[in-house]
């Protein structure tokens, strides 16, 4: 496992940007109006699946990087070559389904070493997925889910800022946290059913914030972008 730097606390958040959006033009647009404001962009598996790797070349000529967010769930030998595919991608993160099962996992990890070192290249961080946002999740099934992906050889865990807390108290490990939901102050959930604001999920431990339509449909979202930024850094102080 990659390591990390300590302790957690002093970590400072950062926002990736999901992309969201029906089209490559659009995406794009969103990268080129909002990097280097923002220096993580999510593909997932709408955009993966109708424009492929080329969405993932054009983020990279832009200067930022890539969240691949497939969630990986399969036999492990299937999802060891697709993560050995992400490397060959050069991606920042990526997801897999914890539910998968600890072989799976153990099998995304070694894969993910020995991919990187053979094309001398930074591995990805790998990123356990634990109960979807849009579900209804009891907080001890999301706890025995981390565990499982962190003493497994991953680098972090996607959960919910209301999580994110019970987490950081019951895994004696560093590792990251990925929160996704991210809403602002006045915004409805959408299909979410656990959101949270940027600065409670700044409290509650996380260190990636994963926002996508209340930047996406806000009228000016550069200006979103930078008041969600101001947030944050508000958060951190």
């Amino acid at each position: 496992m990659l390591k990390l730097r300590k302790p957690v606390a002093k970590r400072q958040a950062q926002i990736i940007l999901a992309l969201d959006v029906d089209n490559l033009e659009g995406a794009m647009d969103f990268v080129d109006r909002l990097y280097p404001k923002i220096k993580i962009f999510k593909v997932g598996s709408y955009l993966f699946t109708a424009y492929g790797p080329r969405i993932i070349e054009l983020i990279h000529k832009k200067g930022a990087e890539v969240f691949l967010d497939l969630k990986y769930f399969d036999i492990p030998n299937t999802v060891a070559q697709a993560v050995g595919a992400a490397v060959r991608h050069k991606v920042r993160m990526l997801t897999l389904h914890i539910s998968g099962g600890k072989e799976m996992l153990e099998a995304a990890v070694v894969s993910a070493e020995a991919e990187a070192k053979k094309v001398n290249s930074v591995r990805p961080l790998l990123i356990g997925v634990t109960v979807l946002t849009s579900k209804a999740a009891r907080p001890e099934d999301i706890l025995a889910l981390a565990k499982i992906g962190i003493d497994s050889g991953l680098d972090g865990i996607v959960c919910s800022a209301n999580e994110a807390g019970l987490l950081r108290r019951k895994i004696k490990k560093d590792f990251l946290i990925i929160t996704p939901g991210i809403r602002m102050n006045s915004s409805g959930a959408d299909d979410q059913k656990r959101t949270t604001t940027v600065k409670q999920a700044v409290k509650a431990g996380s260190d990636f914030l994963v926002i996508g339509r209340p930047i996406l449909k806000a009228d000016d979202p550069s200006a979103r972008a930078g008041e969600l930024l101001g947030d944050l850094y508000g958060a951190g102080n």
